[in-house]
C-alpha cells in the first residue's frame, strides 16, 4: 500500500498525483478563487485590498473545528482537506507565486490552471476532484467556497440525497438558491469568525441608508456580447 506523502516529517493524508491510494475519511473544502474574488469585487466595487481579502489561517481553523464535529457524529477520524483553485493569467506567476506559497504554508493544496482565455475556468476542476473524493470512498461531506456555487448545484444536491453533508460558502447576496435548498447548508463568507480584518460594506435593499445607496453590477454589460458571440457559434 501506497504511503502517504511526507514532507518535512508532517504527513499530507490526501494525495493529487493520480492512481494514488486513497487517503483517509475527507472532509473536502474546495474553494473558487475567481469566483469569491468576483463576489467580493461586487460587494466592494473593486477590487478587494488586503483589508478585505479572506485569512486562510481562519478558514483552516474553522475547517478543523468542522472536521472535529463531524468525525464525533460519524463515530470515525474524518481528516479535513482544505484545496483553492485558481487561474495564472499569461506573465502573472510572479503576482500570484507569494499568495500561493502562503497558501501552501497553511495546509491548502492549490490547484493553479493556464487563464488561456478570458471565459477559463476552474470550475470543471473543482467538480472533478469533488467527484475523484466521492468515487475513492473517502468523502464524508464537501464545502464548496464560490460567490454563488450555481455551477455546483446539482452535484451537491445529489451528494446530500446520498447522506454526504454539503455546505456552500459564499454570500447571501450571489446564492439566493443555497440559502433557501432545504438539504444545502449556506454559510456567509463574513459569518466564518476572523475571515475578514474588517466588516464588509454591504449594502441589501432591506437595510438601506436614508439616503440612498448604489448597488454595484455583477458584472460589466460588455458580458452581454461574450455571451451573444457564445450563442451565435452555438448556432
Amino acid at each position: 500500500m501506497e504511503e502517504a506523502f511526507i514532507m518535512h516529517d508532517i504527513e499530507i493524508p490526501h494525495q493529487y498525483t493520480p492512481g494514488a491510494e486513497p487517503g483517509p475519511p475527507d472532509y473536502l473544502l474546495v474553494w473558487d478563487a475567481p469566483n469569491v474574488d468576483m463576489g467580493l469585487g461586487s460587494i466592494l466595487g473593486g477590487r478587494p485590498t488586503s483589508a478585505y481579502r479572506p485569512r486562510f489561517d481562519a478558514i483552516g481553523r474553522w475547517m478543523l473545528h468542522r472536521a472535529e464535529k463531524l468525525s464525533a457524529s460519524l463515530g470515525e477520524t474524518v481528516e479535513p482537506e482544505a484545496t483553492v483553485f485558481t487561474n495564472v493569467a499569461p506573465g502573472g506567476a510572479e503576482v500570484m507565486r507569494p499568495w500561493v506559497e502562503a497558501l501552501r504554508n497553511v495546509g491548502f493544496a492549490v490547484f493553479a490552471k493556464p487563464k488561456s482565455e478570458e471565459d477559463s475556468d476552474v470550475d470543471p476542476d473543482m467538480l472533478a476532484h469533488i467527484q475523484r473524493r466521492h468515487a475513492e470512498g473517502i468523502l464524508r461531506g464537501v464545502v464548496v467556497a464560490s460567490a454563488d456555487g450555481q455551477n455546483f448545484r446539482e452535484l451537491l444536491l445529489e451528494l446530500a440525497d446520498d447522506g454526504i453533508p454539503a455546505t456552500v460558502i459564499g454570500f447571501h447576496e450571489h446564492a439566493s438558491w443555497a440559502v433557501t435548498a432545504e438539504n444545502i447548508e449556506f454559510v456567509d463568507l463574513e459569518e466564518i469568525p476572523g475571515v475578514f480584518r474588517e466588516p464588509l460594506p454591504r449594502i441589501s435593499l432591506d437595510a438601506l441608508p436614508e439616503e440612498g445607496a448604489w448597488l454595484q453590477p455583477f458584472r460589466p454589460l460588455s458580458a452581454l456580447l461574450t455571451g451573444r458571440n457564445a450563442h451565435h457559434a452555438e448556432d
